[in-house]
């Protein structure tokens, strides 16, 4: 059987969707502590504090670890260490908001894995970055241009004219099934993350922190910044998973009926995703550079150096995918500032007035913080193909 093996390289969130509210778990001794909500109701079932507890679930912010404290400690799901002590202080003083937890996806029986569809993804928009011609963006930009308001999936047209759409599209030809589901304990920790901007200061720009709800903060201090906080797989954690590939698709006669050059599949895929890798890592560190992020940058150039090294080998890719990793890794052009990319964006309304001011687009970045300093990128990881 064809497998695939997914090797963590920055901290990566692939999510299902939830989230942890503050009323879910309690911090203590440097973790959080998932509550097991069943097992708290029955065992409150059989005394006369159950309404007392449902009532602060209802209208608390967080729950009072006076009071609760104990079932944190006795009652929990799940234990999820901070990455770094300093996480827990900065917990406290953040408001409830933003303390919602999104948190890895998790298999029906226990366990972490990473859905088929996370990782085929980027490998589509690898593809479209490789195949996307200068017609087809002026195909895209007309028909926006001609319409009578700005679409509301702009990217979708061309997503369908460069790959193709239902039965006929290039992605069919890799199936990429869920991961296996590995043990969660030890596998995840709770990163904090903050969002770096850039400020302009006369003729050059500054590193910047955003805090909600006030905007970017116009210090170098990170702590003055608002915190999030994610459950994301550490550097290391391996996910292996198996994969398909369509052998319809590589027949002769069917491709000369797709009008396909040639079949597509893992080997495709993986050059594809080593050349938008490129690209996107060479869009974060001029990044870095300009913000003046050290350890970000060494991150950054520590990747480039795997990259090269993967190309190498011959049987894998590098690929950027998950929560927090923001625009540059989502679009068909990581450059946003580069054409035809920029040209399109200034006719869409909703980005026309921020390119007029002249900064660079887009001018923030979600960045992992270890050892309480902003270290590196979130979602990047190895896919190695293994075909029997």
């Amino acid at each position: 059987m064809n497998r695939y093996r997914l090797t963590v390289l920055t901290p990566l969130l692939a999510g299902d969707g939830q989230k942890l509210a503050p009323i879910d778990y309690m911090v203590w001794k440097d973790q959080v502590n998932v509550l097991d909500q069943r097992r708290i109701f029955q065992l409150l079932a059989k005394g006369p504090r159950l309404d007392t507890y449902l009532n602060q679930i209802r209208k608390a912010d967080k729950l009072d670890f006076a009071s609760w404290g104990g079932y944190a400690q006795n009652y929990a799901s799940r234990r999820i260490p901070f990455e770094h002590p300093s996480s827990a202080q900065y917990y406290a003083r953040t408001a409830p908001e933003h303390l919602f937890i999104p948190t890895f996806a998790t298999a029906a029986k226990g366990g972490l894995y990473v859905p088929g569809s996370a990782l085929k993804g980027p490998l589509r928009n690898a593809l479209l970055i490789e195949k996307a011609t200068a017609g087809h963006w002026s195909q895209l930009s007309a028909k926006i241009q001609a319409s009578e308001r700005p679409p509301r999936q702009p990217g979708a047209a061309l997503e369908a004219s460069v790959l193709g759409s239902g039965g006929s599209a290039r992605t069919r030809a890799l199936l990429l099934a869920d991961s296996d589901s590995i043990a969660a304990g030890g596998s995840t920790r709770i990163y904090l993350l903050r969002t770096s901007t850039l400020i302009p200061r006369g003729s050059r720009l500054e590193l910047g922190w955003k805090m909600s709800p006030r905007g970017a903060v116009e210090s170098r201090r990170p702590s003055d910044s608002t915190p999030f906080f994610a459950e994301m797989a550490i550097p290391g954690t391996v996910f292996e998973g198996g994969f398909q590939q369509s052998a319809g698709l590589s027949n002769a006669k069917m491709l000369e009926a797709l009008r396909w050059k040639e079949a597509s599949g893992w080997r495709q895929f993986a050059a594809a995703a080593n050349t938008a890798a490129e690209l996107l890592l060479g869009v974060q560190q001029r990044y870095a550079e300009s913000t003046g992020l050290a350890l970000v940058g060494r991150s950054v150039g520590l990747l480039q150096e795997r990259l090269k090294l993967i190309r190498e080998h011959g049987m894998g890719c590098l690929i950027c995918f998950g929560w927090g990793t923001g625009l540059p890794a989502k679009t068909a052009s990581p450059d946003a500032m580069a054409d035809p990319l920029k040209q399109l964006l200034r006719s869409l309304p909703v980005y026309s007035s921020v390119l007029r001011s002249g900064l660079p687009f887009p001018k923030t970045r979600r960045i992992v913080f270890m050892n309480d300093q902003p270290a590196t990128l979130p979602g990047w990881a190895q896919l190695d193909f293994h075909q029997d």
